[in-house]
């Protein structure tokens, strides 16, 4: 009886436990049910897409002197491909010695919609561009290229796409895709159980997993909404989502989505995801373009993106290749003909190498200011287009300077490199007619540190800033009110000589870089040879409060502390805010507001915004070229003559800064057509020991040599000179008294605004007369004096000069 009783005990536990593990799997399958019906269901692929930053488009013109290495490059970056054959199709060019031919693709550039086509450009003797004909045989007097891709803003996902309709993919794309990967795809219902049955004999043999049964429905599902690790739950739940989508959708609809949700590579921080994004980036071409043989090599990449990659194994890309045509051959999807061309076809992959790692720093500056004006959710999936102003060949040649100025300066000085932090640089390059950045590096390692210095870092410019104070000195605007209008000119004597400033913290010595005086001392020079003590001066005459109100004329928005030290640059700026002031003193004192993008468009390609130019006249143009002359002189005579040394023999206006125990260098300059800051420094404000003219100027000279030629006459920004406005005059003055020279009185020309120059001589003859004044017949007899005295001068020169003719 007691062993009965144990025994239907026993029985009862067995069936309590039974009964909950049925309960638990049935509470499991309606949960899984419950997710699939949840989560299965697909968006429309185009609403995924991201938003992209493209850089401005390279133009030729008639008359244009295209270098041939420069307009290959360009051609490459953009994925185009070089043919020798007659015929060349979109994305691919042809460059002979005289003939050039570009087969153009089609694209929406900001301000119109290029069809694309062929484009044939004849080269005169001269290399220059002389005729430019369509494949219509239409004349054109210039050609726009499609604008390079720069950046992108994924979102957190990071998956990069070009979203792609069904109807647009090749048949040759879906057959290679269906034969490798699903070949019963228009069959099954999500599960092919005849796959399924042979792959479980296949991996039962080989004792381990060697071939999978996941359809094109079960991959989407992972993909969409599961992790990759491989586990039984992670299978069931695929398993009923794919179900799912196979009751909801039409096979179209699922396959469509599949070719735009496929991960196919990575491309630096993006992953690649669809056939659109996966076609530009291994052949540089539209998926509609795609060939049989680049077809098959996209849909063997699916097993395996980093297994099969052709760049970085090529032979075994190539083997999976033929299969997937050999599969396709074995499916009737493929002849014997088309077969054997397409595996003798060589894998052509694009020879474009990725946007230089600095541009991130202004796709962030880009993405900064887009997200403040409409949004962070605007941005993220929008599919938006950016048309932006940044020079991608001015961009990479800023980043080069900046890489080898910095490496040149710590193989020199070993001690720079010794540093638990990396010496650190910023360059801007900016149009001052129109604002527009054209070149931005903020640091020297974008993946060491995002930081963009550039546009954040606040740091003292030191001399850098005394063309503000010159111009705050020369100009009449806030002088208005005083009995005594423009009071000074380049002219102005200055006093060299110890000055002690009382101050709430106490006194206040400026001293010059070399810890001497030269005395009286005209402002030009003192401007050209960067003293400290005779600008120190100036800032006081004219006060601290009026040269805070001529940066803020210039473009400098941030705080400046109205104190003495100001004339010397104590207050802190970026490198774009004093980059942007130097181009207003370059563009004649017109300021333009900063300008970083063209246009916006929307996924349909409609004109969402556009970055219209924009600015205002705030010095009158002759007060600006003041301080352009002056900084023309530092370049040939002062601080700035290293960067003739260097090989630049262009027009150029420039002007080093160093601050206090050279923490910072600075290296600022513009021609009529180009505006450029370099800042070199520690981040944590460390000394560098070494002043700007030698850490900063080398950078500036190798940029300015790569975007305008060592003549400055190459490019889009070269070719301009300085030309005075009206509104000047030139006198001959001397240096030492800034009164008229005369006889007696030796001096060299100088520039002022009309009405400015001194009306008083520093020579005898003329005190004489201007005290005899009234007395005409003494005055005449003076003149006649003089003129022979002059006459007697000008004879014996002559005779001394006949004598050294004959000794020689």
């Amino acid at each position: 009886m007691k062993a009965v009783w144990v025994w239907a005990r026993r029985r009862s536990r067995t069936t309590i436990l039974t009964a909950s593990l049925c309960a638990l799997a049935s509470l499991g399958m309606a949960l899984v049910a419950f997710e699939a019906l949840t989560v299965a269901y697909l968006e429309d692929p185009v609403l995924k897409a991201p938003t992209r930053v493209y850089a401005r488009p390279s133009v030729l013109y008639l008359g244009m002197r295209p270098g041939r290495g420069l307009v290959e490059n360009q051609l490459r970056q953009l994925g185009y491909r070089p043919v020798r054959r007659r015929d060349v199709g979109p994305g691919e060019y042809r460059l002979g010695s005289r003939e050039w031919v570009i087969g153009e693709r089609g694209f929406r550039h900001h301000d119109k919609h290029s069809p694309g086509g062929t484009v044939i450009i004849r080269l005169g003797y001269d290399g220059r561009i002389v005729r430019l004909v369509d494949g219509d045989g239409q004349r054109r007097t210039y050609v726009t290229l499609e604008p390079e891709l720069i950046g992108s803003f994924l979102g957190a996902a990071g998956k990069d796409r070009i979203p792609v309709r069904l109807r647009d993919v090749p048949d040759h794309l879906v057959e290679a895709i269906l034969s490798s990967e699903d070949k019963r795809f228009f069959e099954h219902k999500g599960l092919d159980l005849r796959r399924i049955a042979a792959a479980s004999l296949a991996n039962m043999r080989a004792g381990r997993i060697v071939q999978g049964a996941s359809t094109l429905t079960q991959q989407l599902a992972r993909t969409l909404y599961l992790s990759p690790r491989r586990t039984f739950i992670r299978k069931l739940r695929e398993t009923a989502i794919a179900l799912v989508l196979e009751w909801r959708y039409s096979k179209d609809d699922i396959l469509e989505a599949y070719l735009n949700e496929v991960y196919l590579g990575q491309e630096g921080g993006a992953a690649v995801h669809g056939v659109g994004r996966a076609a530009r980036h291994y052949f540089g071409k539209d998926v509609s373009n795609l060939d049989l043989s680049e077809a098959a090599t996209l849909a063997a990449l699916i097993r395996g993106p980093s297994l099969y990659s052709p760049f970085r194994r090529p032979d075994v890309a190539r083997s999976r290749r033929d299969l997937v045509l050999k599969q396709m051959l074995e499916r009737d999807a493929i002849t014997e003909e088309a077969y054997q061309e397409a595996r003798g076809a060589t894998i052509d992959l694009i020879a474009a190498q990725p946007p230089a790692r600095s541009v991130q720093y202004f796709v962030d500056f880009v993405e900064e200011q887009l997200q403040a004006s409409h949004g962070a959710e605007a941005l993220e999936g929008g599919g938006l287009a950016v048309f932006t102003t940044l020079d991608v060949r001015l961009q990479r040649a800023a980043e080069e300077a900046v890489r080898e100025g910095l490496s040149q300066l710590e193989a020199q000085y070993p001690e720079l490199a010794g540093q638990d932090a990396r010496l650190q640089a910023a360059l801007v390059a900016l149009d001052p007619r129109s604002g527009e950045i054209l070149a931005l590096v903020g640091g020297r390692e974008y993946g060491e540190s995002q930081f963009n210095r550039a546009v954040k870092a606040r740091r003292q410019p030191g001399s850098a800033f005394k063309p503000i104070v010159a111009l705050a000195a020369l100009s009449g605007r806030g002088w208005e009110d005083d009995a005594d209008d423009r009071p000074f000119t380049l002219a102005s004597v200055l006093h060299d000589e110890r000055l002690v400033v009382q101050t709430p913290q106490g006194p206040w010595e400026p001293v010059n870089y070399d810890d001497r005086f030269r005395g009286p001392i005209s402002l030009r020079e003192a401007l050209e040879r960067s003293l400290n003590v005779p600008f120190a001066r100036l800032g006081m005459a004219v006060g601290p409060v009026r040269i805070v109100g001529t940066a803020h004329n210039l473009g400098i928005e941030g705080p400046l502390r109205p104190v003495p030290s100001i004339a010397l640059g104590s207050s802190e700026v970026t490198p774009l805010e004093l980059t942007r002031a130097f181009g207003v003193l370059a563009a004649g004192g017109f300021r333009s507001k900063v300008r970083i993008t063209f246009a916006l468009l929307d996924r349909d390609g409609n004109l969402l915004e556009r970055g219209e130019p924009a600015g205002e006249q705030v010095y009158d143009p002759a007060e600006a070229y003041l301080v352009t002359s002056a900084l023309r002189g530092a370049v040939e005579r002062g601080t700035g003559r290293g960067l003739r040394a260097l090989g630049y023999r262009g027009d150029v206006a420039a002007k080093s800064g160093t601050t206090n125990n050279f923490r910072d260098g600075w290296f600022i300059g513009y021609t009529p057509a180009l505006a450029v800051g370099v800042w070199v420094g520690f981040d944590d404000g460390r000394t560098i020991g070494l002043p700007g003219a030698r850490v900063a100027l080398p950078i500036f000279a190798r940029f300015l040599a790569d975007a305008v030629g060592p003549d400055g006459e190459a490019g889009l920004y070269g070719g301009a000179e300085f030309l005075p406005p009206s509104g000047l005059e030139l006198v001959e003055v001397n240096p030492e008294t800034g009164l008229r020279a005369g006889p007696g009185c030796p001096g060299r020309y100088e520039l002022f605004l009309e009405g400015t120059a001194p009306e008083e001589s520093c020579s005898p003859f003329w005190r004489v007369v201007r005290y005899r004044r009234g007395e005409e017949a003494w005055l005449r007899e003076q003149i006649a004096r003089l003129r022979d005295q002059l006459v007697r001068l000008w004879e014996r020169e002559v005779r001394r000069s006949s004598r050294r003719d004959r000794d020689e």
